[in-house]
């Protein structure tokens, strides 16, 4: 299955742990089968999230741009760019059901790219309720799924 990963599950890469999630869930995944992707947007938000951390200075510079690189660089993740187009009008009308557009652009990517989203986003988890979202689903890939890691694994 080619799976987006939402961007909590690549913050162990950068230095940074989430207590309720495995650090190693992309390595796991992808051991599983699974064809691993990340949003280009998500590399953003992972780069703004440690940008916090180094000004409080729990964490090193050096340490987050060598996660980085060992995201970008891998050969089992693809890097899913949003600046297509398809994918953004996708996430103009994903704008009507959730208000972060980052989620809007990462959500489109793993629409129009994907089989599945793994998230632990509630936004997000609670759009599998919302029939406009089910209707744009039906249109764009009616066998997407959003999924959290427990569902994944």
């Amino acid at each position: 299955m080619k799976i987006l990963l939402d961007t909590t599950y690549f913050f162990p890469a950068i230095g940074i742990t989430i207590k309720e999630l495995p650090k190693d869930t992309p390595i796991t995944l992808h051991q599983k089968g699974n064809q691993i992707s990340i949003c280009d947007i998500s590399i953003f938000e992972l780069s703004a999230k440690a940008a916090k951390h180094i000004n409080k200075e729990k964490l090193s510079p050096q340490r987050v741009t060598r996660g980085i690189k060992a995201i970008i660089y891998s050969e089992q993740i693809e890097i899913i760019p949003t600046y297509e187009t398809q994918t953004l009008l996708t996430a103009f009308e994903l704008r009507n059901t959730l208000t972060d557009f980052i989620d809007c652009l990462i959500l489109s990517s793993a629409i129009n790219h994907c089989d599945a989203l793994v998230t632990e986003d509630n936004d997000i988890q609670n759009l599998r309720k919302n029939k406009e979202f089910n209707e744009l689903l039906m249109a764009t890939n009616p066998k997407f799924k959003i999924q959290k890691l427990t569902e994944t694994l």
